[in-house]
Formats: C-alpha cells, sequence, structure tokens
C-alpha cells in the first residue's frame, strides 16, 4: 500500500510539474499532436513538416507571454473632471421640534363645568379651554366687599376723631390696618375667581384632549397641553469640526424623510458641548404656516457656508493610503499619484469634495491595482 501511495505521489508531482511549469511545451506538443501525429509507419516525407509546424507552435506560444511581459503598465479608467463653484457647507442628521409648548394646569379645585376641547384642534392666545364650578366664591368675594366697606368706614371715623383729639393714634392705626386687611381679602377672593378659567398662554394646536365635564381638579391637574408649531424649530448636532463652518443666520435647507423640502435660518449655535456626544446643539428656525411638518420628525439638514472650488466625482473612485488617509488617485505624467482629498458633501450623482487642482485626471476604475508611481494607460472618460 506503501508503494503505491508513492508511485500516486510521483505522477501526481510530475503532472503538476508538466501542467506548471513546462505549460507550454506540453500546450505545443498536444496541438502538434492534434494537427497531425507521426504516421503509423513511423517514417514519412511529411514528419519534418510537421515538426517545423510544432516548433513554430511552440514559438508563437512563447512570444506572446513575452510581449505582454514587455508592457508592464496598467489599463485604468480615468475620468477628466475640472473644479466647479459650488455652495460649501454641512450636511447633519436633526429632527423637527416645536417651537413652544406648555401644559396647562389648574391653580385651584373645582369641578370641570366646560364643555371639552379635542386634541387637534386649534386655539388663539387668550381662549379660555377649561372652566371651574366657581361654587362659593361670588359670595365670598361679596363678603369680602362689605367687610371693606365697613373696614373704610371705621377708618375714616377713627382719622376724624384722631384729628380732633378724641382718639388716639393706636385706634388709628388699627382702623387703618383693618381697612388693608379687608383690601387683601377682596383682592384673594377676586383672584380666586379669576384662576376658574384656564386659557392658552399662546397660539397653537392642542396635542391632548382638554380635562372632561365633571372632571375634579386639584391644584396642578393637568387641563391640555399645547403646541406652537409656526414657525417650527429644526434641532441639530455639530461635530467640533463642523461648528466653526456655520454661523447665526446663516440659511440652511431642511429635508423631512418624506422628502418636504424648507428653508430656514440658523438662530443658535451652543456655546457648550454636550458632555456626553461631544457636539454642539444648533437649532433653525423654518416656516410651518401649513402645519406640513411635525414635531419629532427626522430630517437632514444641509447648512450653507461661503461658496468654494470643488470637484464631482463618483464615490467609488475613493481611497485610502497606506496612514489611512482619504484620497483619489490621479494619472499625472503617466503615472498614478495618490492625492488627498476632503468630502463636502454627498450627492447621489456622488461627492463634491476639495483638495485636487483645477483639472485633474481621476482614476475611477483600476485605483485599487495601482500605487504611486506605477505606470499606467488611460482610457478616458469626459465629465457629465
Amino acid at each position: 500500500m506503501r508503494i503505491a501511495s508513492i508511485l500516486t505521489a510521483i505522477i501526481v508531482a510530475a503532472s503538476l510539474y508538466a501542467f506548471v511549469i513546462e505549460r507550454e511545451a506540453v500546450l505545443a506538443f498536444a496541438r502538434g499532436q492534434i494537427n497531425g501525429g507521426p504516421p503509423a509507419d513511423g517514417g514519412s516525407a511529411m514528419a519534418p513538416a510537421r515538426q517545423k509546424d510544432g516548433q513554430a507552435d511552440l514559438l508563437a506560444s512563447s512570444t506572446g507571454p513575452a510581449d505582454e511581459s514587455a508592457d508592464d503598465t496598467v489599463h485604468v479608467v480615468t475620468l477628466q473632471s475640472g473644479a466647479r463653484q459650488i455652495d460649501a457647507g454641512v450636511t447633519i442628521r436633526g429632527q423637527t421640534e416645536a417651537m413652544r409648548q406648555v401644559e396647562v394646569r389648574s391653580q385651584t379645585s373645582g369641578l370641570v363645568i366646560s364643555d371639552p376641547l379635542h386634541k387637534g384642534d386649534t386655539v388663539s392666545e387668550g381662549t379660555i379651554i377649561c372652566i371651574l364650578d366657581p361654587g362659593s366664591r361670588h359670595a365670598d368675594l361679596r363678603e369680602a366687599q362689605a367687610r371693606l366697606e365697613e373696614a373704610a368706614a371705621n377708618e375714616a371715623s377713627a382719622s376724624k376723631l384722631a384729628e380732633g383729639g378724641f382718639a388716639t393714634q393706636n385706634r388709628k392705626n388699627s382702623a387703618r390696618a383693618a381697612l388693608e386687611s379687608a383690601a387683601a381679602a377682596v383682592e384673594r377672593a377676586q383672584v380666586a375667581i379669576d384662576r376658574l378659567g384656564m386659557v392658552a398662554p399662546f397660539g397653537g394646536i392642542l396635542d391632548s384632549d382638554t380635562a372632561e365635564t365633571g372632571s375634579l381638579l386639584q391644584p396642578g391637574s393637568l387641563c391640555a397641553r399645547i403646541v406652537q408649531l409656526n414657525p417650527i424649530k429644526v434641532v441639530g448636532h455639530l461635530s467640533d469640526a463642523e461648528v466653526d463652518q456655520v454661523g447665526i443666520g446663516n440659511t440652511a435647507s431642511v429635508r423631512l424623510t418624506s422628502g418636504l423640502e424648507r428653508v430656514g435660518k440658523v438662530t443658535y449655535i451652543s456655546r457648550s458641548a454636550d458632555p456626553d456626544t461631544r457636539t454642539f446643539r444648533m437649532e433653525i428656525e423654518v416656516d410651518n404656516s401649513d402645519q406640513a411638518i411635525r414635531d419629532g420628525s427626522a430630517v437632514e439638514v444641509f447648512v450653507t457656508a461661503e461658496a468654494e472650488m470643488a470637484h464631482l466625482i463618483p464615490q467609488s473612485a475613493m481611497t485610502l493610503n497606506d496612514t489611512g488617509r482619504l484620497g483619489v488617485r490621479l494619472v499625472v505624467d503617466g503615472t498614478a499619484r495618490f492625492n488627498p482629498v476632503a468630502i463636502i458633501r454627498d450627492t447621489p450623482e456622488g461627492s463634491w469634495v476639495k483638495g485636487l487642482p483645477a483639472s485633474a485626471e481621476v482614476i475611477v476604475v483600476g485605483h485599487e491595482y495601482v500605487v504611486d508611481g506605477t505606470p499606467v494607460t488611460a482610457a478616458r472618460e469626459s465629465q457629465n
């Protein structure tokens, strides 16, 4: 069994040697056999001719690789790109927030006697949204007013007696104190009545139903929630590298996932970074008079900066060098050269990048098979 294994290994090794090392010779021999082998009688006038043909085939097959090895350039496809002026800026992800929102709560206790308003209804500033049963509060006010009138009469009488010397100054002061106390009681009774009606502090949309008729509200109980969506606020976060490119008043383009686009202005940029994300909060004010933008929607924001020159190249043309720097490979004097770039923004057509010369021949196919100094043969295609 061992001898059979050894013989098999020898045969396999010989076959591999023949088909790998002497592949061209084997192929030439095989072609000679296919075109016409030696006659059966072992000798013929055609034999020398066939031998010459086989040698010619072997020569032809050997010259092919030699010619290919002589041309050591790499064939690539390039794009002739020219720099164009574009609006630079920063693209970030964010979300919408209501410009203002408030929870209207009761400041006193009582039963709700007003008809409820439903969420989604529009209310104006000063609109009464909840009314509580006054109970005995109006009676308390009338009582306080009567005591005020009595205290006022007593104070006037005490003042006259004190001026004529028939009453002491202390009596006059006591009457004055009673008058002030009665006036304070009237004011408290009036405030208690005023608090029976809860009004909208600003115009907006009800984000919840108001308290149901017959509900008992205690101090702090929720009457309704109101949000103001026009204008609406868009919130995003800027990194350290982006925050210096944006300023207050810059124009911002906002695009929702639904495809709706709006334009707004940057109104706020935080001066302190978030301790968890190390990013800076940015707020944009956007018109929403048609109420088409909802609170909490995800958006993509592009904030414009100063215009600059850039190239539009396919995203697939970008690569990394040995140090991990992003860039593209150019054809310079017939050789490949790596050129670092910085992405300004991405578009469906490609990426706008800066850092390239005004005119550049960018390798778009084959850039992963060359290094700096590799001779290349370029097949160019024009930029659209």
